[in-house]
């Protein structure tokens, strides 16, 4: 026995013999129970150097994505991970954890409500799959992380020869995509879900996209994450961080900045110059970074296909806002109860209805807030998208008479 724990390849060998068996649905549960009283601690590089022999040796695609499956549920905890490298606050692999440790808290408040299901009465089944619909719709967030991986981390590990775990991932994402597009259909479906239909709704559709996202969390953190510290260097590791407001953060914004010590290129890839010249004149960078957090007014823009491209960032802001909308669709970033109006408004604004959509609250906090949201028309009358601008009017509605002469206020 010390004989195999000791030697790497005789483990590899093991480990594929018995991950073939559980493919071959050979005496499942024993080989499970052989699986995780033999290899309590597999190292994560000889995970991956075995999926990757296993899809050179021809199992096909879908083989692959069912046989991730089986493992992973095998594996869960069994990993290795203490010689990972560490990294510091703001590293994107940082980030992926913490985007995790958030999506677990989504979960785990899901998990919460799905065991108040069989005890729900028949007039609270509305509230209760409007507060599911309000925690699915945080999850979809997880779309953002897989693309990052996607488009930024996996390109990386194939230059370096590592093409088994991109594949076998980008599946899982894609399922689970479809998964949580599943659970988005039956929350939002339109009629009456009886009480009784609540348990098999949560057993068939919302804890199996529950499910698919803990193992794509546990497989990253156990395989993925490790094998791609050891693979990357910081010139890689910079370049995905600054591209990754391209598609943005999920449900977690990083606070610390983190650039390389032995990188110098400081400048973003996504824009170039100091300038950015317009029909009527230009700014620089840091006057356009200053106006907009010194406007009176807080500025959301979200583009023609329907994501948040961009808000300015005023310490005194009415709607709080943070860089994990980036890149989310604007109909996840509103409750539940009052998206057919975000979505009435926008499919208004595509077909040319209207162009302007004004609301006000009187006692939002104590503070009198309007809201107009405005059509995003170009030269041609193409519809490029929405901008809500948000405004404090407690005081300018107090206003009286004239003020002629300056006059400071004084704090």
């Amino acid at each position: 026995m010390s004989e195999i724990i000791n030697n790497s390849q005789k483990r590899k060998e093991l480990l594929k013999h018995l991950i073939l068996q559980l493919h071959n649905n050979e005496a499942p549960e024993v080989v499970k129970k052989r699986l995780i009283e033999i290899l309590h601690s597999i190292p994560y590089n000889e995970v991956v150097e075995v999926e990757q022999e296993l899809i050179a040796e021809g199992l096909p695609e879908e083989e692959i994505l069912r046989l991730c499956d089986i493992h992973t549920a095998v594996l869960d905890g069994s990993i290795d991970v203490s010689a990972a490298k560490s990294v510091p606050a703001g590293h994107p692999v940082d980030t992926f954890k913490q985007e995790n440790r958030a999506l677990e808290e989504c979960i785990a408040k899901a998990k919460i409500l799905f065991d108040k299901g069989n005890k729900l009465k028949e007039d609270e089944v509305k509230e209760y799959l409007l507060q599911l619909k309000g925690i699915f719709n945080s999850l979809s967030d997880v779309d953002k992380h897989y693309k990052r991986k996607e488009y930024l981390l996996f390109p990386f590990l194939e230059k370096a020869g590592i093409t088994g775990p991109p594949k076998v991932m980008w599946g899982k994402h894609d399922q689970t995509r479809e998964l949580l597009k599943s659970a988005h259909e039956v929350l939002s479906a339109e009629g009456n879900t009886s009480v009784d239909e609540i348990p098999t709704l949560i057993m068939l559709i919302l804890l199996p996209a529950i499910e698919a996202i803990e193992g794509m969390i546990m497989k990253e953190e156990e395989i993925l994450l490790p094998m791609s510290l050891d693979t990357l260097q910081d010139e890689d590791w910079y370049q995905i961080y600054k591209e990754t407001l391209e598609f943005g953060f999920c449900l977690y914004d990083p606070q610390t900045e983190w650039k390389p010590e032995n990188v110098e290129n400081d400048s973003p890839t996504y824009l170039q110059g100091d300038a950015i010249r317009l029909s009527s004149g230009s700014f620089a960078m840091k006057e356009l970074e200053a106006l907009f957090i010194t406007l009176p007014i807080d500025i959301t823009f979200v583009d023609k296909d329907d994501k948040v491209k961009f808000f300015s960032h005023s310490p005194k802001r009415v709607f709080d806002r943070n860089r994990s909308i980036i890149g989310r669709d604007v109909r996840l970033c509103h409750p539940p109860g009052s998206v057919h109006i975000v979505e009435q408004i926008i499919n208004d604004f595509k077909e040319g209805k209207e162009n302007k959509a004004a609301f006000w609250i009187s006692s939002f906090k104590g503070r009198f807030v309007y809201i107009e949201y405005t059509a995003l028309r170009g030269r041609d009358n193409e519809y490029l998208g929405v901008i809500e601008v948000t405004q404090d009017i407690t005081e300018l509605r107090q206003l009286e008479g004239d003020q002629r002469l300056l006059s400071y206020a004084k704090n």
